[in-house]
């Protein structure tokens, strides 16, 4: 289709000149055609021309040559040459000014066709560069992000990645089998992603699981909706008041966006933090960027200002957070920061793990609990029953029930769009080659699991399966392992 768009293009700038050399070569004898006329007579009142005589056929006026110098007068005294030379004067100027007549109309003429021309240039070019525009942006549009997914691996080369999945099995079928090997001797913070702030039960099950293991288990407070920078900034000093309050290690995993910012932090602030923390585990993180926000916020495409003001208002007003916060996952962005800030994969433990997300029709009926609500506020209860005592007070307190959404089935419907369209694996936002940080232990699990399972849980309990809370075990573990080996802690 851009082969005949070129075409198309083409064919009209070469009619568009052969009608203007046309007009040119029609029009272009008119700068010949003399501007005055003048013919000298010598003019001898009471004699005649010499060697010239007059005559009159039928009305017509002649001159002819003869070889007599003899004047011959009229009965009122005008010489005969007199007549024939007003006759012919006469003549000159009805014929002079016909002439004229027709040179000026041939000068309108030749301007409205050069304004013809001219006007039929500026259309021309205007047209053409209109469609110029317009095929650039369809293209721009069609072509997406099919370049960028999976720069990180193309333009780093000489860092490879360790295949860890093999060892993370069989440490996550050690935990399943009730052999758990975290030390105490650590400090571990997890560290939410995007939206968290709107998400309640965000990692709640996986601290609860790490408290009942008698480990110092944190979730970091930040503003998820913020810039990469404020994050890496706010976490910088998050692990420094953990590791002075206890004076341990800590060991982070950051899922999404909390992944990308807690490498923000160790990229700008490694020379602070070294010796303070023990190992990252990176967590579905859009660490080279995501075509998801690449795609709504590119510049060149087709309503792409209409695009942007409306995740203006959805992030600004409505979750009052920074459009930055969108804006440091897209591959421009992503590629402008690791190509400034380098993290120390040589000086620390670091891990990328990343899954692909289920496309099966039986997905889009799953939902995901994603919050939980209080019931006393909407019993309809006598106050004398809440009055009663405190313990029945605080029983019905703890009545909630589940808020459900189909983060899964959307989790599905998008992972179907990246590979229909890229031909991509993801896990419904972040593609994998994307997920993976060069250098690192990479674990690529085969089982199927989505964006939002590692925080969310389903509806659907099975026991055959782990759960998010041990995979994040498996993990640190790993973590801790990789660090042992390697001396870093």
């Amino acid at each position: 289709m851009e082969d005949y768009f070129s075409r198309f293009l083409s064919l009209g700038w070469q009619l568009r000149q052969y009608l203007t050399e046309l007009i040119e070569n029609l029009l272009g004898y008119i700068d010949w055609i003399p501007q005055r006329l003048e013919i000298q007579f010598s003019a001898s009142r009471g004699g005649s021309l010499p060697g010239t005589t007059g005559c009159n056929h039928e009305g017509t006026y002649g001159l002819s040559v003869i070889n007599t110098t003899t004047k011959k007068q009229s009965a009122n005294g005008i010489s005969e040459g007199k007549i024939v030379r007003k006759r012919f004067a006469s003549i000159y100027q009805r014929s002079y000014g016909r002439s004229a007549y027709l040179l000026h109309g041939f000068k309108l003429v030749q301007r409205l066709a050069f304004r013809v021309r001219d006007h039929w240039c500026l259309f021309s070019s205007g047209v053409h560069a209109k469609l110029t525009r317009i095929l650039h942006r369809f293209w721009t549009t069609v072509h997406g992000s099919c370049e960028d997914i999976g720069w990180l691996q193309r333009t780093r080369t000489s860092l490879c990645s360790v295949d860890g999945t093999g060892r993370f099995k069989e440490i996550l079928h050690e935990i399943r089998n009730g052999l758990h090997c975290l030390p105490n001797t650590l400090v571990y913070l997890f560290i939410p992603g995007l939206f968290s702030n709107h998400s309640p039960l965000y990692f709640t099950n996986t601290k609860r699981f790490f408290s009942k293991m008698g480990l110092t288990c944190h979730i970091a407070k930040i503003h998820s909706e913020a810039s990469l920078d404020k994050n890496a900034w706010e976490l910088k000093q998050y692990i420094e008041e953990l590791y002075w309050g206890s004076g341990k290690q800590v060991l982070l995993l950051g899922h999404s966006k909390g992944g990308v910012d807690a490498a923000a932090a160790l990229s700008l602030y490694w020379s602070e933090l070294k010796g303070k923390v023990a190992g990252l585990a990176l967590v579905q993180s859009p660490y080279g960027g995501t075509p998801v926000a690449s795609d709504i916020l590119r510049e060149g495409q087709i309503a792409d200002k209409e695009m942007r003001r409306i995740m203006e208002f959805i992030v600004c007003k409505l979750i009052k957070g920074d459009m930055r916060a969108l804006e440091d996952l897209t591959y421009a962005k992503r590629k402008d920061f690791i190509s400034k800030h380098k993290l120390p994969i040589d000086e620390l433990a670091i891990i990328s793990f990343h899954t692909e997300a289920s496309t099966a029709p039986t997905v889009l009926a799953t939902l995901t609990r994603v919050t939980q609500a209080e019931l006393l506020p909407w019993l309809p209860l006598p106050r004398f029953f809440l009055s009663a005592s405190e313990f029945i007070e605080s029983m019905l307190a703890s009545l909630k029930v589940p808020v459900v959404a189909p983060v899964s089935a959307a989790m599905a419907f998008t992972a179907l769009h990246l590979r229909l369209r890229y031909g991509e694996r993801s896990d419904g936002l972040v593609t994998r080659r994307d997920a993976e940080v060069p250098g690192s232990v990479v674990v690529r699990p085969e089982r199927r699991l989505d964006h939002a399972w590692m925080v969310y849980s389903t509806l659907k309990k099975g026991s055959a399966e782990a759960d998010a809370s041990e995979m994040c075990e498996a993990l640190l573990a790993m973590l801790v392992e990789i660090s042992r080996k390697k001396k870093f802690c």
